[in-house]
């Protein structure tokens, strides 16, 4: 394909954050009654706001959460990114190489502007991704409905079918087929559903290393 616009997820595809934002919400469900693990809320939850995360949550545990409770994990998580966020490992090189080619690119998330410039700021990517940053927060729906991904390519320029949707999550992966864009599914972490991923419609790769080949080449 020849892609215009690459729109990159933030969690989990720039930022190394999946599994320890994860542990932490593990915690606070469990707390709540419903014992889970890091690894099961990444599987349920990964990729969704945290509104709808709530409303899962209390579905699971037969409890009434407190309006604030998204507010409350994402507080516990700035405080979790506090010890500092790694870059996945070869994603600098990836946006090396694109600026080499003249790709734009941008990001398109479920998190909160805080939430991205904070992690993006830690791991040293903010400087080259601030301006280009767009967030569910100003959306009707969060993924897996498109509205982020869309917003992302309208402001940038760009039609759906001349983006590409870099992701790790089903939601994503779904967000970004029904945008109308080619979605390629970062499956590097063990917790990934490779299978739901792939029939989702996604490409998947392994290596970040790797991405800029396949987005120069024929799928």
């Amino acid at each position: 394909m020849d892609p215009k616009l690459v729109i990159f997820d933030c969690d989990g595809v720039l930022v190394d954050t999946e599994r320890m934002v994860n542990a932490s919400l593990a915690d606070m469900v469990t707390e709540l009654g419903f014992p889970i693990t890091g690894p099961e809320c990444q599987q349920r939850f990964m990729g969704r706001t945290l509104e709808n995360v709530k409303e899962m949550v209390e579905a699971l545990t037969g409890r009434s959460l407190p309006d604030d409770w998204p507010d409350q994990v994402r507080k516990r998580d700035l405080e979790v990114f506090a010890a500092g966020v790694p870059a996945i490992t070869g994603v600098a090189d990836v946006l090396d190489e694109l600026d080499r080619c003249n790709l734009p690119y941008c990001v398109g998330s479920s998190g909160k502007y805080a939430k991205m410039r904070t992690t993006l700021g830690s791991s040293g990517l903010l400087p080259r991704l601030e301006g280009k940053l767009f967030s569910a927060e100003d959306c009707a729906s969060g993924k897996p409905a498109p509205d982020v991904f869309l917003l992302a390519a309208s402001t940038m320029g760009y039609p759906p079918e001349d983006c590409v949707v870099i992701e790790d999550s089903l939601p994503g992966v779904q967000a970004g087929r029904s945008a109308g864009m080619a979605v390629y599914a970062y499956v590097e972490d063990p917790a990934c559903d490779r299978e739901a991923l792939s029939d989702a419609g996604a490409h998947l790769f392994d290596d970040m290393a790797a991405l800029p080949g396949l987005l120069f080449s024929k799928p």
